[in-house]
């Protein structure tokens, strides 16, 4: 088990975890609205399709969504048993795809996985994200941890300095949020489309000037399995809505 030294020291920097907020909480009213309307909100459709995509495939083996998913996209990302690596939920249905379904791996970002990520997601909108902390997670939670907290590109900058130390403030006129992973894939209006948490780093590493790292790359899945560790206990948004 995790000792209390380890514990304390890991949270030292961070957001208490009473203060956490999500982005959904530093949104305007009509953009809260969109991700609140399931029927005709922006990420109704994407979810019908990954409904259909489901429906064509997946439901073969894992049956109704509605109760095999119950729950999953909340513990990812998680220890692959076979690899012993870190693995998202992008990467866990593609080894359904490659493996399973003997079919040609999904390309990131593209729009069927998107929308199986976000149908899968959507099963357990609502619930809270488990504390993935144990002793399999545990090293690479902390190498994620060590990536988020360091300073990168041109610009010398880390994740922490924006959405721990400044969270509270403005950049360019849009507010900086705490950054937790509450909702992905999220549709986001600037993109006019779904998009996975791994679109949204690299687009931030892009900002400070770094270079992003590849998708799924090793130290991307440990700073997604950080920052879902970060945001443990929150509600799972997923499809969320953001500007």
């Amino acid at each position: 088990m995790l000792s209390l030294a380890f514990a304390q020291g890991i949270l030292a920097a961070g957001i208490p975890l009473a203060e956490r907020r999500s982005g959904y909480e530093f949104m305007g009213a009509q953009t809260r609205a969109m991700q609140d309307d399931a029927v005709t909100g922006p990420a109704a459709a994407p979810l019908l399709d990954g409904e259909s995509l489901w429906k064509g495939g997946c439901a073969g083996c894992h049956g109704d969504a509605t109760s095999s998913m119950r729950g999953v996209a909340a513990r990812y990302p998680a220890v692959d048993a076979a690899s012993g690596a870190p693995q998202n939920l992008e990467q866990r249905i593609n080894a359904c795809v490659t493996g399973k379904m003997k079919k040609p791996a999904l390309a990131y970002e593209s729009r069927e996985l998107l929308e199986l990520s976000a149908y899968v997601g959507g099963q357990s909108r609502g619930m809270p994200i488990a504390d993935a902390m144990g002793p399999q997670t545990k090293p690479y939670i902390e190498a994620g941890r060590a990536t988020y907290f360091r300073r990168q590109g041109q610009l010398n900058f880390s994740c922490s300095q924006c959405h721990d130390d400044n969270w509270d403030r403005k950049l360019a006129g849009t507010p900086i949020t705490q950054g937790h992973a509450t909702g992905y894939p999220v549709y986001r209006l600037e993109w006019q489309n779904l998009g996975s948490l791994e679109r949204r780093i690299r687009s931030c590493m892009t900002g400070v000037r770094a270079e992003p790292y590849p998708f799924g790359a090793r130290d991307m899945v440990e700073l997604e399995l950080y920052l879902m560790w970060r945001a443990r206990g929150m509600k799972l948004e997923t499809p969320a809505v953001r500007p």
